[in-house]
Formats: structure tokens, sequence, C-alpha cells
């Protein structure tokens, strides 16, 4: 009898753990349960909206202000989406509720389609089969559940920015408080990888939840990029990186293009600065030679100043809610933001930004053979195609 009751005894304790482990776990993810008193919302600086999406959360112990709100608050950014997948709507009018945009609406149609009609690689993996160092550039805000994919070259200095003041994670050393405009927050200083939670962290934060906690993010939070004419990013990457001394663009890339295509004798110089006073530097030519080269994929240096969006961002496997264009960034980012429910705290920052003469075709590639013109073409017609940019036959015929 003794047997039979310890063993009963354990089978009770037994369970009470394991239903103690499913309410701390859904706790953690949000699936219901809340175990952490409600904040007082009176004194916040991002208040619930009327549309019942809740702007902010309660901060578990031990995730470093990562945390993911409780399911039931978040109304408007993908609860249409399961509704959707019920039957209740279809995909472009849930599009056309979120933003309300025709051109958003043929935007995410085109990515659809190209998705499920051309080839290229990585297209048909699902999400969970994508390395972790290639989701470094999915920066997360958990407080206004935003996801932001940014693209070099693409005004990511001033996105990072805004997800900096939201996200509260850089103080002024004026105020000695965090940054509340995007236009005061040093430039320099938000490339530091340190300020921004992006998914490649979230195994470092979460372990084996990781994957589950970015299904769940990918389903709920708003996810947005900016994008750009492929061959015009390309041409600012390079006039950025090569058409002024860089020390460490020179040590990394500079020196092996100069290597194996400048036709040099001797040594090259040691320092950026040096070489360039000798008039060394790597031409737009050789820059392209070495983006073709075999040897160049082999060696994984695709660095992300040139890298294909589709490799950087992964639209084939998030849906993303808003594409937005360079070409059109003022009246996008206002767009945007409204879409965020973030307009009312802050402002995209204006002034100059990186324009690239209406000449660049003639300039850049006239001392390009159409055949690598050709080539160049298909290492980035993946990115033409899904975000919408005409094939540039001018570039691609012209002699």
């Amino acid at each position: 009898m003794g047997t039979w009751r310890g063993l009963r005894v354990a089978f009770i304790l037994g369970a009470l753990s394991v239903i103690l482990l499913i309410i701390a776990y859904w706790d953690d993810v949000g699936g219901g349960f809340n175990l952490y008193p409600p904040r007082d919302r009176k004194h916040e600086r991002c208040p619930q909206t009327s549309t019942g999406r809740s702007l902010t959360a309660p901060t578990p112990p031990g995730t470093s202000g990562a945390t993911w709100p409780p399911m039931g608050t978040n109304q408007s950014v993908e609860g249409r989406r399961e509704r959707a997948q019920l039957g209740g709507e279809d995909d472009e009018e849930r599009d056309e509720s979120r933003d309300g945009s025709g051109e958003q609406m043929a935007r995410k149609r085109r990515i659809r389609d190209v998705c499920s009609g051309m080839d290229f690689p990585g297209r048909a993996r699902a999400f969970e089969q994508i390395p972790n160092r290639e989701l470094d550039h999915l920066i997360v805000d958990d407080t206004h559940q935003i996801i932001y994919c940014y693209v070099p070259k693409v005004a990511c200095t001033n996105w990072k920015r805004v997800m900096v003041v939201l996200s509260q994670s850089l103080v002024s050393p004026v105020s000695g408080k965090p940054y509340t405009d995007p236009e005061s927050v040093p430039p320099d200083l938000v490339h530091n990888s340190s300020l921004h939670l992006t998914f490649a962290k979230f195994w470092r934060h979460y372990g084996s939840l990781s994957r589950h906690l970015m299904a769940l993010k990918l389903q709920h939070y708003t996810k947005f990029l900016f994008v750009r004419d492929p061959f015009v990013r390309l041409i600012s990457a390079f006039r950025n990186k090569f058409g002024r001394p860089n020390e460490d663009f020179y040590r990394q890339f500079g020196s092996v293009i100069l290597r194996r295509y400048g036709n040099l004798s001797g040594s090259l110089p040691e320092t950026a600065a040096e070489a360039f006073a000798a008039g060394i530097k790597p031409t737009f030519q050789q820059f392209i030679s070495y983006l073709l080269d075999a040897e160049t994929e082999k060696e994984s240096v695709f660095n992300e100043h040139w890298r294909q969006v589709y490799r950087l961002c992964h639209p084939c496997q998030v849906k993303y809610d808003f594409i937005g264009r360079l070409e059109t960034l003022e009246t996008d980012a206002e767009q945007l933001l409204k879409l965020l429910q973030v307009d009312h705290l802050l402002r995209f920052p204006s002034g100059a930004r990186n324009r690239t003469a209406a000449s660049w075709e003639r300039d850049w590639f006239a001392q390009i053979p159409v055949s690598t013109r050709t080539e160049l073409y298909k290492l980035y017609q993946p990115d033409f195609e899904l975000f919408g940019y005409p094939k540039p036959d001018s570039v691609l015929h012209h002699h």
C-alpha cells in the first residue's frame, strides 16, 4: 500500500510540475496567461490606442527589455491574418484594410507572384531553414511591435535612428535621457549592432524558444523594409566605400580587387590614404569583375552594402506589411509612421539624401562590356523582379 501511495504522490507532483512549466512557458511567449501585474499606463509615453493595439508590454525578468506582449492585445496587425486563414478575409482585402494603399497592395502582390513563379537561390526554403547569421538585418522593437529589415544604402541610417528612438536604446549625454528626436541621434552611432535587438541575437536571449518566438513575432508584428533600384544602389555603395579613403574596406576588399584585377607591379600601399595619394584605387569595372568572380561567392564576402535585398531580408519567407522605396521616401515614410501608429511620437529625419545623377547609366556603365553588364543583371535580377524595378534595357543593350 505504501508503495502505491508513494507512486500516487509522485504522479501528482509530476503533473503539477508539468502544469506549472506550461503556464510559465505560455506566459513567456504570450499565450494567454499573464503572471506580471499590469503597468500603470497613466504616465506612459505610448498609451494604448483606440484600435486596441497595445503599444507597450510588461517586461518579464531576465529578458533585457525584449518581451512578447499578450496576444490578446494585438488586434490591428496580424490578427486579421488568422481570420483570413479561416476564410474571413482574403489576402488582398486584408492588405487594403491595413494601409488603404493600392500601391502597397501592388508591391506585395508582385512579391508573392515572383516568389511563386521565379527560381533563385533560397527562394523555396522555409523560414526555419534560414541560418541565424542571415537574420542579422531583422531589427525588432517589442514595445511597438515592429520588425524592420534594414538595407544599406537605402536610408537605413535614418530608419535605424527612428528604431533607436522607439526602443529608447540610446541615452543622450546632454539630457541623460533616451533620445526622442531621430534627427538628434548621432548617425555614426546607430550602426553599433549592440543597440539593436535582431533575430540573429534571439538564440542568445531565448535559447531553444528562439525560432518559436520569431514565428510568433513575424505573425503578429508589423514588418517593413525599404528598397532601391538595384544598380543605383550598387553604384552608391561603390562610391561610398571605394570613392574615398576607407581603411576597413580598402583592407578587406579594395586591396583584394586591386591584386586580382589591377595589373599592378610591385606591392600595394598599406593604407587607403597612401593608395589614394598615389592614385591607386579600384575602378567600377574591377569592382564588377570581383562581384562576378566565382571565387568571390565562395569566399562569402558579399558585403551587406552590395548584397542583394532578397538575401538580406528574405521576402519570400517574411510577408512584409509595408514595402517602401527610396524613390518615394518622403511619402512612404509618412504613410508608414501612421501605419505603425507612431506618427504622434516622431518625424522621419528630413534633409539631403544620397541621390544618384540621372546620367548614372551613361557615366558608370560606359566602360563596362555589354556581356559583363548582362551577367551583373542576372546577379541582381531577383531584386529587380521582386520590387518592380524595370529591366535596365538601355544599360544591357547600349554599346
